[in-house]
């Protein structure tokens, strides 16, 4: 079952720093960003952090968004494509806009959700197991689906899995992953370490003595030629 969202909506301005100077930007507060397309010359804009991170929270990679661009009459059809975070701070560094053409095929990657109960989990039969987070589908940008959820309710015992071909999704969207993939899957319980026997006081203390052995110091000339060529 795939899910769709409304429109969103965001505003940006045309940028002229580039390169290095950009830094200056994130300093302030502004996000660097640039629009891009198959028909469209790329075009460096910039916008408020603190208004990119909720509608990207929102729209992920999958959402249509009304892009506004400052001064200019009409709103842009984008995707966003790719999100630069800074590695310690996660905040975003750089953003990538796709304007895509309305009646032109797009092609994506749609996370996968989970719904419902599954028995086997809920009677702790087995456990399970997701292998793919996301699947790859084709659509027209305004009916890309926000995700597809998978209901687990129908797995009942180990072995028992949901294959991507099952999975139903809405008119105009086809799922490119191969059909025999699978989505979920229910996985025997896993077994319980047993603990080792406990260590009989003879053996415990013989090592003792061996480990005071080892502590004797070695002469200088004793030494092994590795242990030389390492110093």
């Amino acid at each position: 079952m795939t899910t769709k969202k409304e429109k969103i909506k965001l505003t940006v301005e045309k940028r002229k720093v580039t390169g290095r100077k950009v830094r200056a930007l994130r300093q302030q507060g502004i996000l660097p960003a640039n629009i891009y397309g198959k028909k469209e010359k790329s075009l460096a804009v910039q916008l408020e952090a603190k208004s990119f991170l909720p509608v990207f929270k929102e729209a992920g990679e999958t959402s249509l968004i009304e892009l506004k661009v400052a001064d200019e009459k009409e709103a842009r059809p984008v995707l966003i494509h790719n999100v630069q975070f800074h590695p310690v701070e996660e905040t975003p560094l750089h953003v990538e806009f796709y304007q895509v053409d309305l009646k032109e095929k797009v092609t994506t990657k749609v996370p996968v959700e989970l719904i419902g109960e599954s028995p086997a989990i809920k009677d702790k039969i087995g456990i399970l197991i997701q292998p793919l987070s996301e699947v790859e589908v084709e659509a027209l940008p305004a009916d890309l689906p926000e995700k597809i959820e998978v209901d687990i309710s129908g797995l009942k015992a180990v072995d028992e899995t949901v294959l991507v071909g099952s999975v139903k999704v809405s008119e105009g969207v086809k799922i490119l992953t191969d059909e025999k993939e699978v989505l979920v899957k229910i996985e025997p319980p896993a077994k319980e370490e047993i603990a080792p026997p406990p260590v009989a006081e003879a053996a415990v203390e013989g090592e003792a003595a061996e480990e005071t052995q080892e502590e004797t110091p070695v002469e200088e000339e004793e030494k092994k030629p590795e242990e030389t060529k390492a110093e």
